[in-house]
C-alpha cells in the first residue's frame, strides 16, 4: 500500500479573524462620532430615493430584506430627510347631497380652509338656531301672524253665520257632533225653538205631538241644507289651507332674510365652485324647513334622538390645517378600517340602522394622501380586502369609501360617498420570498410596485465600515443609555457581526443582533460595578444569547455522551464516517456529527439512498446522491459495466435530511466499503462534490467545526482528531477561540481539501492514485484497489447472469 503524508492543515490564524484593538483610533465608544445615516446599505438606498423622487403612476417602493437589517429606520429617516416641496395636501370633506342623500358630495379645499369653511357653517347653524326663534318671538313677527290668523278667521265665523242665518230660516239649527275622535258639524230641526235630533220628533210624531207631514219635509228640506253645509265645510278647508300659506309666506317673507344673509356670509369668503353649488342647496332647503327652528327641545323621555341640523354640518374628513408638508403615516396596523376608513351606522329609536354623511370616517391611506404611505406587506395581506383595494386604489388613482362589510355582500348601507382622487406614494416592508410571490402570481404587482429595494444581510469590511460600525455602537449606547465600550468591547462586537456574517471578510447588517448583544454586556458590566464594557462582557453576552436556547443542543449531546446515538472519535472502520449536519432551530443553529454507512455488493441496482427510500430524504439530498453516483460512473465505469449495489444510511436519523454537503461523506464510505479500507472515525467530513469529484463550498461550516470539537472534547480530545472541509470555506471560518486555541496546540486539525482524493487519502492514510494512460490505476493506492472490487464484481454479475441463462435454457 502506498502511504499518502503531508496533508495540508490550516494554521489558527486562517480559523478566526480578529481585530486588533490598535487599528481604533479612539479609546472607547464615547470618543467616535454618532451614526446618524444608514450603514452597509447603499444599493436599497439609492433604490429607495429613486422611487421616492420619481413621482409618475406606478412607482411605489417594495423593501425586502432580513428582520433586523434597518428597513423600517431606513424608511423613516428618508421620509425624514426628504427634501420637502412645501406643497401640503388639500382638506377632504364630505357634505350632505340635498338632491340624492345615499351619495355624499365630496369638496377638497386648500389646506385649513376645510377648517374654516366647517367653523363658518357651525356658526351659521347656531346663529340661526338663535336668531331664528328670537325673530318668532318678536313683536314685528307675532302682531302680523296674528293678524293674519283673525282675518281668516274672521271670515270663516262670516260664512258659518250666514249658514247658520240661513237654516235658521229654514227651522234648522247647526250643532257640533262628536264622530269617533273628531267633532264636525251637523243639521237638526228647532221644535219649540230647540234643537230636536230626528229620533226624538219621530218619538213625537208616534205620540201625535207633531205632524208626520212636516216631519217628511224637514227631511227633505234637510237633505238639501246637508249639501249646502258640505260646500260650507269645503269654503272653510280652504280658508284654512289659504291661512297655513299666508303664515308660510309669512315665515318665508320674515325669515328668509336672516337664512340668506347668513349664507351669503359664507358664500362670499369660499368662491369655490362646489361650495357655491352645495350653499346654493343649504338656503333653499333651509327656507323651505323653518319649521326646524320652532321645534322646542323635549326633555325626559320624548327628549329628541338625533341633530335635526346634522344635514348642515361638515363631514371634514382630512384636516390638514396642521401639516406643513407632505404627510408620513407610517400605518403598524394595516386592517381594514384602519387603513381605508368605514361608514358607520346607529340604531334609530324602533331598531332600524341609519346612516348618513357625517358618519364616514377615514383611515391611514387618506391621511397619507399627497404624501407617504408605509406599512408591512405580510400584516397588508393577511387581513381581509386590505390588499385587493389597495391595488385597485393605486391603479385607478381613486379611492371610495366602503364598509367592511360591504366587500362580503353583507350590505348594512346604501351610502356611496362621492370617490376620492388620491396621490399617494405606498412603501411596503416584506421579505423576499412574500415580493416573488406577489410578482408571479399577481400580474397587477409589477404595475403598481416598480421599485424593489433589497436590504443586504452583510457589508464589506474595510477600514471605513469599522469606523461605520463603531459609530452605530455609539448610537445604540447613547438611544438605550448604555455604558460606553473600550477598544476591547469594540473589537469583540465587530468579531461577533463578522461571524455572523458568515464570511472573514464581510460584517453582519443584522443590527437587531448587534444591538441586543450590546445592552446584554452593558448589562454585565453594570453587574460588575466596571466603568466600561470589555471583551468578556461581550463574549459572556453572547454565550448568554446563545445558552438560552440551546436546550435541543444540549439533549443530542447528552446523548452521544451516553452512546445512545452512536459516534465513534477514535479507531477506523470500513464503510463509515462521520458527517456533518446543522440543525436550524429558528434564530439558532448548531452543528453535531451524524454517522454514515455505506454496504456494498453484487447488483445492477447503483447507488440506493435508504432515506430516498424511507421517503426522508428532500430534493437537495436526492441529487447529491445522484451527483456521486454519476462520479462513481465516471471514474470507474469507462472500461467494464457497473455491477455495483450500494446502499447509504445515515444512522439514527428519524427526521428529514436535506441538504447536499455530505454528498462527499457518502463516496468515502462507498470507496471504504469497496475497497475494504477502514476510514479514521477521529475525523468528520463535510462538503459537496460535483461529477468531476471536485469538492464545492458548504453552510454552516463554523457549527460543523464546533459541533464535532465538542463532541471529541467530550470524548477526550486525542491530538489526532479534526475535520475535513471545502477549501472554499476556508473565507468563513470564526471559530470559537476554544477550537482555535486547541488547533494551536496541535490537539485539534482542520483540513481544507480541493478533491475527493485528497480526503480519502486523509481518511484512509493510503494515496487515493491516479489513473495510468491505459485507463488503470497506479498499484496500491485506494482507486486500484476500488477498481478492482469492481472489476470483481463485473465478473460475479456476468458469471451469475450466464449460469442464470443457461439454466434457463435448459428448464425451456
Amino acid at each position: 500500500m502506498k502511504k499518502a503524508s503531508g496533508f495540508t492543515r490550516l494554521s489558527p490564524e486562517k480559523l478566526r479573524w480578529t481585530l486588533d484593538p490598535k487599528e481604533l483610533p479612539f479609546d472607547s465608544s464615547d470618543e467616535c462620532e454618532q451614526c446618524e445615516g444608514i450603514i452597509g446599505q447603499e444599493r436599497a438606498l439609492k433604490a429607495i430615493r429613486t422611487g421616492l423622487e420619481i413621482k409618475s403612476l406606478g412607482y411605489n417602493i417594495f423593501i425586502t430584506g432580513m428582520v433586523g437589517t434597518g428597513r423600517t429606520t431606513t424608511i423613516k429617516q428618508l421620509l425624514e430627510k426628504l427634501e420637502k416641496t412645501g406643497k401640503t395636501p388639500d382638506d377632504i370633506i364630505y357634505v350632505n347631497n340635498f338632491d340624492n342623500p345615499n351619495e355624499p358630495m365630496l369638496i377638497m379645499l386648500p389646506a385649513g380652509k376645510g377648517r374654516r369653511f366647517r367653523e363658518a357653517m357651525n356658526r351659521m347653524i347656531e346663529m340661526l338656531k338663535t336668531n331664528i326663534p328670537e325673530m318668532l318671538k318678536s313683536n314685528y313677527y307675532t302682531e302680523r301672524r296674528d293678524q293674519i290668523l283673525q282675518e281668516q278667521q274672521n271670515k270663516q265665523q262670516e260664512h258659518l253665520k250666514q249658514f247658520e242665518e240661513e237654516v235658521a230660516k229654514e227651522g234648522f239649527a247647526v250643532i257640533q257632533v262628536q264622530m269617533g275622535l273628531y267633532v264636525r258639524p251637523d243639521l237638526v230641526p228647532l221644535v219649540d225653538g230647540k234643537p230636536t235630533p230626528f229620533n226624538k220628533v219621530e218619538a213625537l210624531v208616534r205620540q201625535g205631538k207633531f205632524e208626520k207631514e212636516k216631519l217628511e219635509k224637514l227631511r227633505k228640506k234637510y237633505g238639501e241644507l246637508s249639501e249646502k253645509l258640505e260646500k260650507v265645510l269645503i269654503t272653510m278647508k280652504k280658508i284654512e289651507q289659504e291661512t297655513s300659506k299666508l303664515l308660510k309666506e309669512w315665515d318665508s317673507q320674515s325669515i328668509t332674510p336672516i337664512i340668506k344673509g347668513a349664507v351669503d356670509e359664507i358664500r362670499n369668503k369660499f368662491k369655490d365652485e362646489k361650495i357655491v353649488t352645495y350653499l346654493d342647496d343649504v338656503e333653499q332647503n333651509l327656507i323651505q324647513d323653518i319649521n326646524l327652528f320652532k321645534v322646542q327641545k323635549k326633555e325626559g323621555p320624548e327628549k329628541q334622538i338625533g341633530d335635526p341640523f346634522t344635514l348642515y354640518k361638515v363631514n371634514l374628513l382630512i384636516d390638514n390645517a396642521e401639516q406643513k408638508n407632505e404627510p408620513v403615516v407610517m400605518e403598524t396596523n394595516p386592517n381594514y378600517n384602519n387603513l381605508f376608513g368605514s361608514i358607520e351606522v346607529s340604531s334609530s329609536r324602533y331598531g332600524i340602522l341609519e346612516t348618513d354623511f357625517s358618519k364616514i370616517k377615514s383611515g391611514s391611506f387618506l391621511k397619507a394622501n399627497g404624501g407617504y404611505l408605509v406599512i408591512n406587506a405580510l400584516d397588508a395581506l393577511i387581513e381581509p380586502g386590505v390588499w385587493n383595494t389597495l391595488k385597485r386604489s393605486l391603479r385607478n388613482q381613486i379611492f371610495e369609501i366602503q364598509n367592511f362589510a360591504s366587500l362580503y355582500l353583507i350590505s348594512t348601507t346604501t351610502l356611496k360617498p362621492e370617490p376620492i382622487p388620491i396621490d399617494v406614494k405606498v412603501v411596503m416592508i416584506s421579505d423576499t420570498d412574500i415580493y416573488n410571490l406577489l410578482y408571479y402570481l399577481d400580474k397587477d404587482f409589477k404595475k403598481i410596485f416598480k421599485i424593489k429595494a433589497e436590504f443586504d444581510s452583510e457589508m464589506k469590511k474595510e477600514k471605513n465600515s469599522l469606523l461605520e460600525y463603531t459609530s452605530f455602537i455609539k448610537k445604540i449606547c447613547i438611544d438605550d443609555k448604555l455604558m460606553p465600550l473600550n477598544r476591547e468591547g469594540i473589537a469583540a462586537v465587530c468579531e461577533y457581526g463578522t461571524r455572523l456574517a458568515g464570511r472573514q471578510h464581510k460584517l453582519s447588517t443584522r443590527f437587531n443582533i448587534i444591538a441586543d448583544v450590546l445592552r446584554e454586556a452593558s448589562y454585565w458590566a453594570k453587574n460588575e460595578n466596571a466603568k466600561q464594557i470589555n471583551r468578556s462582557h461581550v463574549e459572556k453576552a453572547i454565550d448568554g444569547r446563545f445558552d438560552r436556547i440551546s436546550l435541543i443542543e444540549d439533549k443530542v449531546q447528552e446523548l452521544i455522551e451516553e452512546e445512545t446515538i452512536l459516534i465513534d472519535t477514535k479507531g477506523s472502520v470500513v464503510g463509515q464516517v462521520n458527517g456533518l449536519s446543522v440543525y436550524l432551530l429558528g434564530e439558532f443553529a448548531f452543528g453535531k456529527p451524524t454517522r454514515i454507512t455505506a454496504r456494498t455488493s453484487v447488483g445492477r441496482a447503483g447507488v440506493i439512498n435508504i432515506e430516498r427510500e424511507a421517503d426522508m430524504s428532500g430534493r437537495t439530498h436526492n441529487k447529491g446522491v445522484l451527483i456521486l453516483a454519476g462520479y462513481l460512473r465516471g471514474k470507474y465505469a469507462q472500461n467494464k459495466p457497473f455491477s455495483l449495489s450500494a446502499s447509504l444510511a445515515f444512522e439514527q436519523s428519524y427526521g428529514g435530511i436535506d441538504g447536499d454537503s455530505a454528498s462527499s461523506t457518502e463516496v468515502y464510505a462507498i470507496l471504504s466499503s469497496l475497497a475494504e479500507l477502514p476510514l479514521r472515525q477521529d475525523i468528520a467530513v463535510t462538503g459537496s462534490l460535483n461529477q468531476k469529484g471536485e469538492i464545492q463550498p458548504i453552510g454552516g461550516v463554523n457549527e460543523k467545526i464546533e459541533g464535532f470539537f465538542e463532541v471529541c472534547k467530550a470524548k477526550g480530545l486525542s491530538g489526532s482528531q479534526g475535520v475535513i472541509i471545502p477549501v472554499q470555506n476556508i473565507k468563513n471560518l470564526m471559530l470559537k477561540k476554544e477550537v482555535v486555541e486547541n488547533v494551536e496546540k496541535g490537539r485539534f486539525h482542520i483540513y481544507p481539501i480541493k478533491t475527493i482524493d485528497e480526503g480519502i487519502s486523509i481518511l484512509t492514510g493510503i494515496e487515493a492514485g491516479t489513473m495510468k494512460e491505459d485507463g488503470t490505476f497506479e498499484e496500491g493506492t485506494v482507486h486500484y484497489l476500488v477498481d478492482e472490487k469492481l472489476k470483481y464484481l463485473a465478473q460475479s454479475w456476468k458469471t451469475f447472469s450466464k449460469d442464470k441463462e443457461e439454466k434457463e435454457n435448459k428448464t425451456g
